[in-house]
């Protein structure tokens, strides 16, 4: 038996057990690189990896523990996914509690790339060189090492679109049903769901209407929204009965809307009312993240998927909900909506640019379909590829990374933190602080999060602001800044003379009680007892 032979053995034994043999290469790998981000101090660099961990410690944690602590800024199942295993102090610290979601999905995603790939009738050898353009890539692997969202939610899109691909040719129900509870968990995990829901169901309505008479196109409909959108509309509702708002977490104080306004007022949402520069900015972030021969190959690819008029028309229109990442980030950046910052282009740093990374699983899947078309030429192209692929990791040629650790992703609070550390660590008294603008210190300065009173903790909070000197030894804010909500709240209040600043650093300033007034203070062990 030949070399070859033992080769094409092999991929049919991989692709016979697709499912398995997927898993089985990839957990090490995933395994591994949370381990070397871990080791590397670099899996908790982004600030928002430290507040996702901090919003699900807080449910099982805190002064007033509860799922109301999920808040109404960022959508509520990662946190909820969090539960199990966040109140253990390691899995919280190391942030392990947030990443094994996302190595999962990671796994998760690449077996559904893999699936979609084999259901467009690409080989089972070319379907795997398509699933390592996905997993050889840093960013990749490194956020799946951390607590972020973007795994997630692509994994659920990815599931979403195989069973719009298969409900697409086969027109099964099951089918249809499956894809809406992906959409439906996709809602749950990023607003891009929230698109990714309104572009399918027009893509549903309309494929519908002109095959099925009324009655028959209008019953899916209702049964592909009803399930597909019941997230977005628990969220109304949540939104409503904690917040008495519905609309809360599109207007409320700590909105997404909120910080672009604020943004915009300095002069630094240069994409808002501007399409061609959002997509100009949306499309090198997508560069930065998969590189620019990648992006070439994929465009190159889709560009004659959606041409071959030997695909069937459904089937491109299945295949066309992968381009809803790309759509909706232009969209989201033009409108104002979102902020994206690439370093030389938009302002003088990286911000957000992992939104980019969002079209890789697309761009992996057209790639194989290209190699598939042009044969000897694509694995040359693909060869082409890795060989640019190795330097990457030899440079460490990562954007992710970059911004996780310069960009304004970061949050460098290591001396505030270090100074709680050094002062409260062995002490049991409060303290104050705002986690709409320090998250990242109260995760950086393991302590409890007991220990801290914050704008979630309800009567503790108003108590404490109203009276600071009975309930907190340190305040942590920025002075002068009545976007800190902790500044604003007290900064007429009487008893603020009673504390004296004792650090200041660029992120946050560090008051502390006085001394004579530290018999009347409140404490964690005064409350237990």
């Amino acid at each position: 038996m030949t070399k070859l032979n033992q080769f094409h053995r092999l991929i049919n034994f991989l692709d016979r057990h697709a499912v398995f043999s997927t898993i089985a290469i990839l957990l090490p790998i995933s395994v591994l690189s949370f381990v070397y981000f871990y080791l590397n101090g670099l899996g908790l660099s982004y600030n928002d990896a430290r507040s996702h961990l901090d919003i699900g410690r807080r449910v099982v944690e805190g002064l007033k523990p509860g799922l109301a602590q999920l808040g109404s800024v960022w959508l509520p199942l990662p946190h909820i996914l969090m539960i199990p295993t966040v109140w253990n102090d390691f899995m919280w610290h190391s942030g392990l509690a947030g990443a094994i979601q996302s190595m999962i999905a990671f796994i998760g995603l690449c077996v559904v790339i893999y699936l979609i790939l084999r259901r467009l009738n690409i080989s089972p050898l070319i379907s795997f060189l398509g699933v390592s353009v996905f997993v050889l890539n840093l960013n990749v692997l490194y956020l799946q090492s951390t607590a972020m969202t973007e795994m997630i939610f692509m994994f659920f899109m990815l599931l979403s679109v195989l069973e719009l691909l298969v409900w697409f040719d086969k027109r099964k129900i099951l089918n249809l049903i499956r894809a809406s509870f992906w959409v439906m968990l996709s809602t749950l995990v990023r607003y891009d769901g929230w698109f990714l829901f309104i572009y399918v169901l027009i893509l549903i309505g309309l494929y519908l209407w002109s095959r099925f008479n009324y009655r028959v196109s209008e019953g899916m409909v209702i049964l592909f929204s009803t399930l597909a959108g019941f997230g977005i509309f628990l969220w109304f509702l949540w939104n409503l009965l904690i917040f008495k708002d519905p609309l809360y977490f599109i207007f409320g104080p700590f909105s997404a809307r909120s910080q672009q306004q604020l943004l915009e007022q300095a002069g630094d949402l240069d994409t808002k009312g501007n399409l061609l520069f959002s997509t100009q900015i949306y499309t090198y972030s997508m560069i930065y993240n998969s590189g620019a021969f990648a992006v070439l190959l994929g465009t190159i690819g889709a560009i004659l998927f959606f041409t071959d008029r030997r695909i069937k028309p459904s089937i491109r229109l299945a295949i066309s909900t992968l381009l809803t990442p790309y759509i909706f980030n232009i969209l989201a950046l033009y409108l104002g909506h979102s902020v994206l910052y690439i370093q030389g282009l938009s302002g003088d740093t990286w911000f957000n640019v992992r939104y980019g990374l969002m079209m890789l699983p697309s761009l992996s899947i057209f790639i194989a379909y290209l190699i598939s078309k042009i044969k000897n030429l694509g694995f040359l192209l693909y060869s082409l590829w890795m060989f640019v692929t190795i330097f990457s990791f030899i440079n460490a040629d990562a954007v992710t990374i970059e911004d996780a650790l310069v960009g304004s992703s970061q949050k460098n609070v290591t001396e505030v933190s270090q100074y709680l550390k050094e002062n409260a660590t062995d002490r049991d008294e409060f303290i104050l602080i705002s986690v709409a603008s320090h998250d990242a210190i109260i995760f950086s300065s393991n302590l409890p999060m007991r220990r801290f009173i914050h704008e979630g903790t309800g009567e503790f909070w108003k108590s404490a602001i109203e009276n600071p000197d009975r309930w907190v030894r340190w305040i942590i804010m920025r002075t002068n800044d009545d976007t800190d909500l902790t500044f604003r709240s007290i900064k007429d209040s009487p008893s603020f003379t009673k504390f004296y600043l004792v650090a200041s650093y660029p992120f946050a300033d560090v008051y502390q009680l006085k001394p004579e007034f530290l018999s009347y203070l409140n404490s964690v062990q005064k409350l237990d007892h």
